[in-house]
Parts: C-alpha cells; sequence; structure tokens
C-alpha cells in the first residue's frame, strides 16, 4: 500500500520566508524564469499558489445545480523550495534572511525579512 505523505510539525510550519502579496521567480518546472505574485501561501505543506502560474486543465464532473461540468484551469501549488523571492529594492530573485531591527513609527524591535544581496528590508505587500 502506498505510504501517506506526512504533514510537518505545527512548530515547524511557520518557517516560510515567502507570503501572500510577494513577488517571486519560478526557478524549475514549465514555467521556470516566469515571475509572478503569491496569491496563497500554504506553510503547513511548505507551498505556495502563484497567479496566472503553473496552470494545469481539470475535468470536473456537475455538482446539481451549483457547478457546472466540463474543462476548467486551474492554478496548482508549487513548493516553495521551487521558487525564490525578488527583492523589493534591488529587484533581483535573492535568498532571505531573518533580522531583528527597529522598523516603523512605534520604534520597537521587530523580526523583519531582509535581502541576502543589498542588505535592505524586504517590503511586507500585506501590511502596508
Amino acid at each position: 500500500m502506498a505510504k501517506l505523505k506526512e504533514k510537518k510539525p505545527l512548530h515547524l510550519a511557520n518557517k516560510m520566508n515567502i507570503k501572500k502579496g510577494d513577488t517571486v521567480v519560478i526557478l524549475t518546472g514549465k514555467d521556470r524564469t516566469k515571475v509572478g505574485t503569491v496569491s496563497r501561501a500554504l506553510p503547513q505543506t511548505g507551498k505556495v499558489i502563484i497567479e496566472g502560474l503553473n496552470i494545469v486543465k481539470k475535468h470536473v464532473k456537475p455538482q446539481g445545480q451549483t457547478r457546472q461540468g466540463g474543462v476548467i484551469e486551474k492554478a496548482m501549488p508549487l513548493n516553495v523550495s521551487n521558487v525564490m523571492l525578488k527583492c523589493t529594492e534591488c529587484g533581483e530573485a535573492t535568498r532571505v534572511s531573518r533580522e531583528r531591527r527597529v522598523v516603523g513609527a512605534d520604534q520597537k524591535e521587530h523580526s523583519v525579512r531582509v535581502c541576502k544581496k543589498c542588505h535592505k528590508v524586504i517590503e511586507d505587500r500585506t501590511r502596508s
């Protein structure tokens, strides 16, 4: 019998450096080198869904009066290791580090994402 994939433990589930709204570059697969925006991040499975990329055709059956059947195009999840964050400052695909810095008007220390190439804070598009 086939083995089911195990989910990551909850304490490891939120370790992704890519969030909803980030601009990413795809590193592998049919959409290699294409740039898109993350529409959904799935930290429990370590995957992201990118708007308009990694599209597959899916055959669906009609569900009574609510859903029409046919062939639909759907964006499928990509593993987070197959995408790379595009820096908001230098505009290049980069790795991400985390640092504790004083950010914002409240002058409190927060954990922020930092570009490994230009060492500047990566803007969080979901909060601004």
